[in-house]
């Protein structure tokens, strides 16, 4: 893990010297679902705080054992109901808000003996039906029906793109450009923001020519995820090593 992740760490900065760009500015968010806590340990000793799960069920074993660690816990993925008491619990961040419903859940059950719970709201910024997120349009709004919710702390915005084939190739901007321009209209009418969440294991050199201030990594960092028992598959889409929502 310490030669992929200096490796990793090269790339991003070069891509970020590249686009005219401190390499420090860019954050590597590790995407550590699927991974044991022995793994988390060991990014964790090579420097890396933050860590990505999209799975209550198997981030509270692995956020029990590694209590008191430092380590602070990123929720990715949809934002089911019967679990918002969890994520307000026991994670710092969420990434992918992107429902008033699920934002007042989450703003009602953070405990007050925590701070805000930091989120990152979810652009569908290309209008692939297969993702969820905000129409780039409706933004503004969302923005104004959360903004009284105290125990929620908005840091910027997030996106995954469509992946593009030879076959039926994007039309349009590019999500990447597409959400850094969203992005800077909301700094500019005053939003205290710095995080720009876009790019993953095959893109991430792009998004960072784009703005993105947050790249996510997961298997390019911990390498393939375990097979669960008896199906010879990863944990995130049931195909081997790749992960198509979150790196």
């Amino acid at each position: 893990m310490r030669e992929r992740l200096a490796a990793l760490r090269a790339r991003i900065d070069a891509a970020a010297t590249a686009a005219g760009r401190r390499p420090e500015a860019v954050e590597l968010l590790a995407v550590s679902k699927g991974h044991p806590a022995s793994a988390i340990r060991e990014a964790h000793a090579l420097g890396l705080n933050r860590f990505g799960e999209s799975y209550a069920g198997e981030a509270l074993p692995k956020t029990a054992e590694l209590r008191g660690s430092g380590v602070q816990w990123v929720y990715l993925g949809p934002i089911q109901s019967n679990k918002t008491r969890l994520l307000t619990e026991h994670f710092s961040w969420v990434l992918g808000l992107c429902s008033l419903k699920a934002a007042r859940r989450l703003d009602a059950q953070r405990p007050d003996d925590l701070p805000p719970l930091q989120v990152c709201v979810q652009v569908n910024a290309d209008g692939d039906p297969a993702k969820a997120g905000l129409a780039p349009d409706q933004l503004d709004p969302f923005l104004e029906s959360i903004q009284d919710l105290r125990r929620l702390t908005v840091r910027g915005l997030m996106t995954i793109p469509r992946k593009a084939v030879p076959a039926a190739p994007v039309t349009g901007p590019p999500a990447f450009e597409v959400l850094a321009e969203l992005f800077a209209k909301q700094v500019a009418a005053g939003h205290r923001w710095d995080t720009l969440s876009m790019g993953m294991s095959g893109d991430f050199e792009a998004a960072i020519a784009a703005g993105s201030t947050q790249v996510r990594l997961g298997t390019a960092l911990f390498g393939p995820r375990p097979a669960k028992p008896g199906t010879g598959t990863d944990t995130g889409t049931g195909i081997p090593g790749v992960d198509a929502h979150h790196d």
